[in-house]
């Protein structure tokens, strides 16, 4: 089964294609999945720039804002080409979360404040929401934000935070009001990195590597400015934040990148370009079906989703995108068998490509956790769509 475009749409596709493959140098799109520390945040940073200054760092946004007056389906275009080309998409807490959350909730001063820079990565932001006792049940926080004066003084803990040891700003979920049911007491509050009495520590992967952090906070003070909307109304927020992000959480193109890849690795040695194994081949054909039918079911939220909110199908994609994102690293080192063993070396002698199927394959088992973990997306699945 073979999607069709109009005219219109597939000029857009390639008009697209031919932005990322030649805007963006090849060097800096092979950067994001092998460069660490200062090097990666150059490289992101770089990248995003690159793509603000053409109109294409935040399509969703508000025009006035940076935004494009696209269609669902050219913005899924967009995000699918980008993907495609192993471009380093703009950073998700930037152009997926914080960006909408204050467009939409923001007062003016909030917007004129951080709008810009939030799309040029003059500010890199990260998420304050997970807690070490509230993960999938957010609403269980703890973190409090108490009044005082014209100030918001913070104390509590974030864990899991991604990234924020590049971090200039964070939006942070607190309790304001503990008298209240817990999902009505809850604010969004905006503080800086740098402030006196904010502490992060990193936390080490099983991949080895450094990509999330703890965060603390000790009678942080912040002006009351940096409230987002309005008081106790944080969780409404929270819930729009999320909706945008599982949409992007299912990568389809990254996903077809990497399953050719490997196909391609299988098929290497074949006189005839094939795959001996049958069974392999099988394994290969079903993951490749299973991705089209997810392009499928994320064009069908795209058609669904004209009014501007996230549609409740948005949990499928969650779901089934990080199941089959794992399912194709999981390949990845079966294929590239004990090179697989490398984790990440490099000038070994071993293709960078199977010293990075380890260490995939270990990162994405978080894949079925973040954004909501997959358990509460059959939840959601359950009640919002089958009515069940």
């Amino acid at each position: 089964m073979k999607l069709s475009l109009t005219e219109e749409e597939q000029a857009f596709r390639e008009e697209m294609r031919t932005f990322f493959t030649t805007k963006i140098p090849k060097e800096l799109r092979e950067r994001g999945a092998t460069e660490e520390g200062e090097s990666f945040k150059d490289a992101v940073v770089t990248t995003q720039r690159i793509l603000n200054e053409a109109g294409y760092a935040v399509p969703n946004w508000p025009t006035e804002w940076g935004g494009q007056d696209w269609t669902p389906l050219q913005k899924h275009i967009w995000h699918e080409e980008m993907q495609l080309a192993n471009v380093i998409p703009p950073l998700a807490f930037n152009a997926n979360m914080i960006g909408p959350v204050i467009a939409n909730f923001g007062s003016e001063e909030m917007k004129e404040k951080f709008l810009a820079k939030t799309a040029n990565m003059d500010i890199w932001w990260c998420q304050g929401f997970s807690e070490p006792n509230a993960g999938s049940d957010l609403a269980s926080l703890t973190t409090k934000a108490v009044k005082d004066g014209d100030d918001w003084v913070i104390n509590g803990q974030k864990t899991w935070t991604t990234l924020g040891q590049y971090a200039d700003w964070i939006f942070c979920l607190c309790r304001t009001d503990p008298e209240v049911k817990k999902q009505a007491g809850i604010s969004m509050i905006l503080i800086p990195m740098d402030a006196e009495g904010v502490t992060l520590r990193p936390i080490q992967l099983i991949d080895g590597g450094h990509e999330v952090n703890e965060v603390f906070f000790e009678d942080v003070r912040v002006p009351a400015e940096n409230l987002v909307g309005e008081e106790n109304q944080g969780w409404t927020y929270a819930k729009f934040l999320l909706g945008n992000e599982r949409v992007g959480v299912a990568p389809v193109g990254a996903t077809k990148r990497n399953l050719a890849l490997v196909k391609e690795t299988a098929a290497a040695g074949s006189s005839d370009g094939g795959i001996d194994d049958p069974l392999l081949a099988a394994r290969i054909v079903e993951l490749e079906n299973e991705l089209l039918a997810l392009e499928l079911t994320a064009l069908r939220v795209v058609a669904n989703s004209t009014d501007g909110k996230p549609h409740p199908a948005s949990s499928v994609l969650k779901l089934k995108g990080t199941e089959l994102q794992q399912a194709v690293s999981e390949l990845a080192v079966d294929v590239y068998g004990t090179s697989s063993l490398a984790s990440g070396a490099r000038d070994t002698g071993v293709p960078l490509a199977a010293a990075l199927a380890g260490p995939t394959y270990l990162n994405l088992r978080k894949a079925s956790i973040y954004g909501g973990s997959n358990e509460v997306q059959r939840q959601i699945i359950a009640g919002t769509i089958l009515g069940l």
